[in-house]
């Protein structure tokens, strides 16, 4: 198994178990989104706002097509499952943990966070749809769902750290 990917809504913990399942199975870790930014020297709002969602969406597969074969972790962008390019991708080179988080606890955790420019300028209400939106596809793109509701951080890592031993036949 060459790759690991996390794909699951904003606030589901794809950094936090991304950074962590890295240090438990040691092996290197990318967070999609601040390659992406590093790569092209602005941040993520900045490519929103000035090239647009789908220049950023075409930047997130060609990411995904250019990863150099290797062992790793990435943690990916919240809305990258919802192209189904991405998730052939994904699926064909890698396994898929989806963090799943129920909307409430998402919203429990992102709802003050500043760092999340379409947090600031959305209603609850907004947030949720979309949340309903790209769930189906997060489902599509996975082979193994965890539940991270009533888990801590640490049971959530190491959770995805057996199930990956497990299909590894460790």
């Amino acid at each position: 198994m060459k790759r690991i990917y996390l794909v699951g809504f904003m606030g589901c913990g794809k950094s936090a178990v991304g950074r962590r399942l890295s240090f438990l199975l040691k092996k290197p870790y990318y967070d999609m989104d601040k390659e992406i930014a590093r790569q092209m020297g602005m941040t993520i709002a900045a490519i929103f706002e000035t090239r647009g969602e789908a220049y950023f969406r075409e930047l997130e597969t060609q990411f995904l097509k250019n990863l150099k074969e290797e062992d790793c972790i990435i943690s990916t962008g919240g809305g990258v499952a919802m192209r189904e390019v991405n998730r052939r991708i994904m699926r064909k080179t890698g396994l898929v943990l989806f963090l799943d988080a129920p909307f409430r606890e998402i919203w429990r955790r992102i709802h003050k966070d500043p760092k999340r420019p379409i947090v600031v300028n959305s209603t609850k209400e907004q947030i949720e749809a979309l949340y309903k939106k790209r769930y189906p596809h997060y489902k599509a793109a996975a082979h193994i769902t965890i539940r991270t509701e009533f888990r801590t951080l640490r049971q959530i890592t190491q959770y995805a750290a057996f199930q990956v031993n497990r299909l590894k036949g460790e």
